[in-house]
């Protein structure tokens, strides 16, 4: 096989077992990356990182893609004021999105007889966004309705980087002034701190005294108890004797039967 170094080096016709040897010595996957040649074609890389880098690509790729849209606008060659400035307002905006617009101006009854009153009102719509658009398709009669076609001049690639970048500056601005104020109210916190601290410093106090506590508290003299009056002894009662029960009489005693004899 050929084989490619991780660098685009030009290694050379080797054989299968020395492009293994080389690629584990290396720490790299031999990927084959031109099967149909002769010899193949195989190549020293990062296999895990090839493809990371294939998806971010990919990635890439489908975000700045964008498919312009065709927008209609529709018009009357009588339009009034309010509503032509409405449109206007609208065909201003699709054209500043990367789209582009198609103007059409509807004819009823004997309006078709008119034709120039429709021309000069999509010169007049082409001439006010004439600093977002060109004329792709210059009006013309299509039945009752004329055309026209206005391409932008930015294409809509162009125009999603644009608010994509515009996105991202806003998030940074945010996010900074975000920052800005927690530093802001951190520092506030400190300072506050640091006046707290610093008071009683910066203050003049005049010098006290240290006041002396005594070691021992002075006793008082206590007055001298005054003498309990005497109270008189209450008499002495005399015990009280309780009467005695009068003995109750005693039942007299049954007579003892007589024995009974004995047979011999």
């Amino acid at each position: 096989m050929r084989l490619v170094g991780p660098s685009g080096e030009q290694v050379g016709v080797v054989r299968v077992e020395d492009a293994l040897r080389l690629a584990e010595e290396a720490g790299l996957d031999l990927v084959e990356v031109a099967p149909d040649a002769r010899p193949p074609v195989c190549k020293l890389m990062d296999y895990g990182k090839f493809k990371y880098e294939s998806a971010m690509k990919a990635r890439d790729a489908r975000r700045n893609q964008a498919n312009t849209q065709l927008k209609e606008i529709q018009f009357r060659p009588k339009i009034d004021e309010h509503d032509y400035a409405t449109k206007m307002g609208h065909v201003r905006r699709f054209l500043e999105g990367g789209d582009k617009v198609k103007c059409i101006v509807r004819f009823r009854g004997r309006e078709q007889s008119r034709p120039e009153l429709g021309v000069r009102l999509l010169a007049k719509v082409a001439e006010e966004v004439g600093e977002l658009a060109t004329i792709e398709s210059h009006p013309r009669q299509d039945g009752r309705q004329m055309v026209m076609v206005l391409a932008p001049t930015r294409k809509k690639a162009e125009v999603k980087s644009d608010q994509r970048r515009r996105r991202e500056e806003a998030r940074a601005s945010r996010r900074a002034e975000k920052h800005a104020a927690k530093a802001a109210q951190t520092a506030a916190q400190a300072a506050s701190a640091t006046q707290v601290t610093e008071v009683p410093a910066t203050k003049p106090t005049a010098a006290k005294a240290p006041a002396v506590k005594p070691s021992a508290k002075a006793v008082e003299p206590t007055a001298a108890p005054k003498p309990a009056a005497a109270k008189p002894a209450a008499p002495a009662k005399a015990p009280a004797v309780k009467p005695a029960a009068p003995a109750k009489p005693k039942a007299p005693a049954k007579p003892k039967a007589p024995a009974k004899p004995t047979e011999a």
